[in-house]
């Protein structure tokens, strides 16, 4: 078995453990934060760290993406940061194990492992070479036995120094399994009465983390450390990790039997797997249940339906599969679907912002200007006040601005118009690609530019996103001969998949939903005339409901596709979602700050930072409290956002940025009623989740830092 990856050793000027940042038998309380801050200040003592404040910012932000406790009692809170400029470790042995986050309870050993922000791969592989040793009961053992500081330095540098056994190249490139072949073959010739051979599960791996430092590592070792002890199976693990990747051969794959996925982030050309039985976990599993994983994937490899990697190579797969099977179609298309939004999130972003600053500029009227301005001027001769005509009607009307503002204006507006151009195409040709992998981008993208021809808008880009998508899918899941196989993601699967999305929406499809979408937009249009507090009530449940979900994003992507059109109703849907949005993160900041006792000490932390994430429009600053108490804080989250998305639409405030928060309320109209709309219902938020927790009871920071049993807190709100 081989990981085809290897350890280096520390730079000699610098070892990457000294005894000064070790903390032994460290008497902290149970509290992560507590811990965190007391090995981030140990690295600032030592000369290590440069701020503690970014260090320790940088490291909550890597643990909120995911617990980095482990099996066994070990923590390995890691990040990447500006506050370090070389690799540095920093171990405590606490007295009292705290909570990080693994199934099996507390940790006492805990590494801050810290990469500089610009690290590369040579001072990764050490981190990497420490993370991987920490599978091995051994090395975890006499850590723990240790007697003194310098006897951890000791032991941590010997592994980091020790040169890792490098595999034959054969194993790279060729199958695992023919040397158990040949040892087999040599063993029932010595004896005729020998039994027959057992026989050998090929399997093939990959594993992977957010920051590829440590998980990653430690997956692979903890599932090739299995295989090494058993008979059975054959297991060559690729690392799609920070310190490099030696990718497993085609030949290698091709002759696997089935494959294990440990992942926190999409397998690069996962299409090399396809149709192959798949095993598809979080990367933490390949840690922590190893030989289940094996036994899964050999069972996989002989079942008779087993869920096989997509034939059309599904660009997000992340480890979603504990132990829920194949997901469904309906599951996998809205996958697709959400796929589609962040990908076109980006473009709506700086098309958006670059409109709103080009009004902010150029004047009201740049929109009618800016093509005349950028194709007829230029730096050296810029535009005096321009004319233009409205549509339908032959009055002559002239730009507010003229000069220097103008002409910046216009290039800001024509460059955010063109971003913007790519709204639709970007959401149906990503759809498609999280579907079928690469071959569906081009059918996906040539559909949604379709839909815009059309005038069928973002309803007409899903549709063709997901017909593209599963073109493409079905086409590659055809067996071909090998001499037509290379040509078949080149040009066989975009040439019919396009013309199937093309004909599908020239022939069929097109002008029913460029009708459906007119109806939607009359409704809108109606809506923020006659009962805009209504709609501004239905936008503001949806952005607080989720919190960055599914609900959320149906919500943001429904205002977001009506900037294109830019008139006042799509404008004040922006602005709504906005602001509804931006609710749940400031409530809860104010709760924690105006009632502090009714929180915990890490979600009065998490609360100031909620006050510049809330501010920035960004919801999911408040998901650590809605995963601690879904039931009395979403709740009270939707009241606030309702009551914001009512008074926002109601106040008539519009927004052309899709982001940014009250950053960008001076480049709203009606700016006023937008801060106002916030403000109350952040108000009535915090009110209300005060009152609810008040009421069922709560748990103050004392108990819930030490496990004690909770009790109501005797306050009154007031």
């Amino acid at each position: 078995m081989t990981t085809p990856d290897t350890g280096g050793p520390a730079p000699a000027d610098r070892p990457v453990l000294i005894p000064e940042l070790v903390s032994l038998r460290a008497d902290l309380p149970a509290d992560k934060d507590t811990v965190l801050t007391a090995l981030a200040e140990l690295q600032a003592a030592a000369g290590r760290a440069t701020d503690t404040t970014v260090l320790l910012g940088d490291i909550h932000a890597r643990e909120a993406q995911a617990a980095t406790g482990l099996p066994g009692g070990i923590a390995i809170p890691h990040c990447r940061t500006t506050a370090v400029d070389a690799p540095s470790l920093g171990v405590a042995i606490l007295s009292t194990p705290t909570d990080f986050g693994a199934d099996d309870g507390p940790a006492d050993l805990v590494f801050m492992i810290l990469a500089p922000a610009g690290a590369g791969k040579e001072h990764l592989k050490i981190l990497s070479t420490l993370a991987r040793s920490l599978v091995k009961k051994d090395f975890v053992a006499a850590l723990r036995g240790a007697s003194s500081e310098q006897e951890i330095v000791d032991l941590v540098t010997e592994k980091l120094n020790a040169k890792k056994k490098k595999a034959p190249a054969a194993d790279a490139n060729t199958s695992a399994a023919a040397p158990a072949a040949s040892a087999a073959s040599s063993a029932s010739a010595d004896s005729a009465e020998a039994a027959p051979a057992k026989k050998v599960t090929r399997l093939v791996g990959v594993t992977s983390c957010p920051t590829g430092i440590a998980h990653t590592y430690m997956a692979a070792d903890a599932l090739t450390g299995a295989a090494d002890k058993r008979d059975d199976v054959e297991l060559v693990i690729e690392t799609q990790g920070s310190s490099g990747t030696e990718k497993l051969s085609q030949e290698l794959i091709d002759e696997a039997d089935a494959v294990i996925f440990a992942h926190g982030v999409a397998v690069r050309e996962i299409g090399r797997f396809a149709g192959k039985p798949v095993v598809d976990v979080p990367v933490k599993k390949g840690i922590s249940d190893p030989d289940e994983l094996i036994d899964r994937a050999i069972a996989a490899s002989t079942a008779e339906n087993p869920r096989r990697v997509a034939a059309a190579g599904g660009g997000d797969t992340g480890g979603d599969d504990e132990d829920e099977g194949q997901l469904g179609w309906a599951s996998r298309i809205q996958q697709a679907v959400m796929t589609g939004v962040s990908y076109m999130v980006p473009f709506v972003a700086a098309g958006g912002l670059l409109m709103a600053l080009g009004f902010l500029f150029g004047g009201y009227n740049v929109s009618n200007v800016w093509e005349t301005a950028v194709r007829d001027f230029a730096l050296w001769n810029l535009p005096d006040h321009l004319e233009y005509t409205m549509d339908g009607s032959t009055e002559t009307f002239t730009s507010d601005r003229s000069g220097l503002m103008l002409y910046l204006g216009a290039v800001l507006f024509g460059g955010g118009t063109v971003a913007m151009g790519f709204l639709v195409p970007a959401l149906s040709g990503y759809t498609a690609y999280a579907l079928a992998g690469r071959p569906g981008i081009v059918p996906g993208f040539v559909g949604g530019a379709i839909s815009v021809t059309l005038g069928a808008g973002f309803l007409g880009g899903l549709v063709t996103g997901i017909i593209a998508g599963l073109a493409a899918g079905w086409i590659q899941s055809y067996k071909v001969p090998r001499w037509l196989a290379s040509m078949m993601p080149v040009v066989i699967i975009p040439l019919v998949a396009t013309f199937i999305t093309a004909a599908s929406m020239f022939l069929v499809l097109g002008r029913p939903l460029a009708a459906a979408m007119d109806g939607l937009q009359s409704w809108l249009t109606e809506m923020s005339d006659g009962s805009a507090w209504i709609l501004g009530i239905i936008l503001g449940l949806m952005m607080c409901a989720d919190l960055g979900g599914p609900i959320n994003k149906s919500a943001y992507l429904f205002a977001t596709a009506g900037l294109s059109t830019g008139d006042d109703a799509a404008l004040k849907i922006m602005a709504a979602v906005i602001a509804a949005g931006m609710v749940p993160p400031l409530a809860l900041a104010l709760a924690t700050a105006v009632r502090p006792k009714m929180w915990t000490r890490e979600e009065r932390e998490n609360g100031k930072a909620a006050w510049l994430l809330g501010a920035s429009f960004i919801s999911e600053g408040a998901i650590p409290f809605a995963a601690a108490d879904p039931l009395r804080i979403i709740p009270s989250m939707m009241l606030g956002g309702a009551v914001t998305g009512a008074l926002s639409m109601q106040f008539g405030a519009m927004s052309r940025a899709p982001h940014g928060g009250f950053w960008v309320a001076p480049l709203m109209e009606n700016a006023w009623g937008f801060v106002v709309a916030v403000l109350v219902g952040m108000v009535v938020s915090a009110i209300t989740v005060i009152i609810v927790k008040q009421v069922t009871g709560t748990t103050d920071a004392t108990a819930a830092a030490t496990g004690a049993p909770s009790e109501p807190v005797a306050e009154t709100v007031g």
